[in-house]
Formats: structure tokens, C-alpha cells, sequence
């Protein structure tokens, strides 16, 4: 899609780069060994990092999508999603938007 990405095996081996600070959009699982996903947010916020999150999930749960959209969560993209819904929360993301709790 012409951006440039970075991956990390965990959201602790993201949290232990220097990479937070410079994150434009963070794409995240939910559902991951060890720290998942709305935990990870948590903890972003806690430190002071507010960059737009779009997270993506095989296993949708209404608490999680409104807990994780109501800290600001820019998208919840249930799987498998489309090329289509992906781009517009980047697009959105990059852009400066705000979340679309439709997303």
C-alpha cells in the first residue's frame, strides 16, 4: 500500500522499542499472547502516547470495540476485512481524523 511498516513479534517487544514516540498508526491484534491489544492501548496512553489505533480482531466482542473505540481507537476491524476498510481507517488515521465507531 506504499507505507512504510514495522512488526513486532508482541505488544511487549513493541512497548520495549523506541518506536512509540514515532508510531504515525499502530495497527494491533486484540487477541495476542501476552498483553493484548486494549491492554496495550491502556498502557500507550498511560505513558503519554496518543497515536491513532486501528485494531483488528477474529474474535469480536461488543464490550472490547466500545471499551477500546471510547479511549480513542480510530477503527475495529473485524476479520477477515477488506483491503477497502483497512485503507480508509489509514487514510483516516494519517489524516488526523477521528474514530468511526462504524469502522
Amino acid at each position: 500500500m506504499g507505507y512504510a511498516a514495522e512488526t513486532f513479534a508482541s505488544a511487549e517487544e513493541y512497548l520495549q522499542s523506541d518506536r512509540a514516540a514515532n508510531t504515525a498508526c499502530l495497527i494491533s491484534d486484540i487477541q495476542m499472547p501476552g498483553m493484548n491489544g486494549a491492554d496495550l492501548q491502556d498502557r500507550l496512553i498511560a505513558d503519554g502516547h496518543r497515536m491513532p489505533i486501528i485494531f483488528v480482531t477474529a474474535f469480536p466482542d461488543e464490550k472490547v470495540r466500545a471499551r477500546v473505540l471510547k479511549a480513542g481507537a480510530l477503527g475495529f476491524l473485524t476479520k477477515p476485512f477488506t483491503d477497502e476498510g483497512l485503507m480508509k481507517c489509514l487514510d483516516l488515521a494519517l489524516a488526523g481524523g477521528k474514530n468511526d465507531p462504524a469502522s
